[in-house]
């Protein structure tokens, strides 16, 4: 009942900047959280960061801290990743998710009930 659309990917160089963008439509007044997760060939899929949708709570991984924020605009149902300093490891496809309850927070291990179809981020050196 809830459609997650990312755009924003490409190809770019080694410290440059790219913003992310995932559009949530239906059902979604209920949601909690939004997030970003990323997965690169033969590598566990890892989230980059998490947003609550009333209170802007934010967290992140330690691969991205300082250099990515997460940010929503809730008229829009958007959430955006700036992602500044690109590296060749960020390469891989992000993935936009939502929550639908409050149980377990932003803590890792909270499941996630919605998914987009991935934007694909390349990150030449």
């Amino acid at each position: 009942q809830v459609q997650l659309v990312e755009s924003g990917g490409g190809l770019v160089q080694t410290g440059d900047s790219l913003r992310l963008s995932c559009a949530a439509s239906g059902r979604t007044f209920s949601l909690y959280a939004m997030a970003w997760f990323r997965q690169a060939p033969g590598k566990e899929r890892e989230r980059v960061a998490a947003i609550t949708w009333s209170g802007g709570s934010t967290v992140y991984a330690d691969s991205v801290k300082g250099r990515f924020t997460i940010s929503r605009d809730n008229a829009k149902n958007t959430v955006y990743l700036q992602m500044d300093s690109l590296k060749p490891e960020d390469t891989a496809v992000y993935y936009c998710a939502s929550a639908k309850t409050t149980i377990l927070g932003l803590h890792n291990s909270r499941p996630w009930d919605y998914w987009g179809q991935g934007t694909q981020v390349t990150v030449s050196s």
